[in-house]
């Protein structure tokens, strides 16, 4: 079940997590099948999801709109651009990043009319100004 608070990319992770999982792959397959996906957002992932994104090995994002709020593949961070080695709360460590290549800026203005459409529709009370906001997603790689 899609979810509207969740992220974008959450939600798109999530779909071929299952998918994978019920064709019953290994982790080392889902692995490798990461590295072959390209990610459409209509706005850049946020640190978090640009970091889960590295991590997960993706190899590409391709996104319409900055976010000049919490980007994280150039607007704040560029977690995509290299390797980082995550740590916990506590000092533990995770995966370390793997980096992905990132192209903002496709269809800019679009996406920003998206957004704005959406929420002046979809939310009255919500906030004008958008351009941190996480919308649509399609991943597509070859042999899904």
């Amino acid at each position: 079940m899609i979810q509207a608070t969740r992220h974008a990319e959450m939600e798109a992770v999530d779909v071929l997590l299952e998918l994978w999982q019920k064709r019953g792959l290994s982790m080392p397959e889902v692995s490798e099948r990461f590295s072959r996906c390209k990610l459409y957002v209509t706005c850049e992932p946020c640190i978090m999801c640009a970091a889960a994104l590295s991590i997960l090995g993706i190899n590409e994002v391709c996104y319409g709109c900055a976010n000049e709020k919490f980007g994280g593949c150039g607007s704040i961070l560029s977690l995509h651009s290299s390797s980082f080695e995550p740590s916990t709360s506590d000092g533990g460590r995770v995966s370390q990043g793997k980096g992905f290549r990132s192209t903002g800026g496709i269809m800019a203005s679009e996406a920003i009319k998206l957004l704005q459409c959406f929420y002046e529709q979809g939310n009255p009370n919500g906030m004008r100004f958008i351009g941190f906001i996480c919308s649509t997603y399609l991943i597509s790689a070859s042999q899904l």
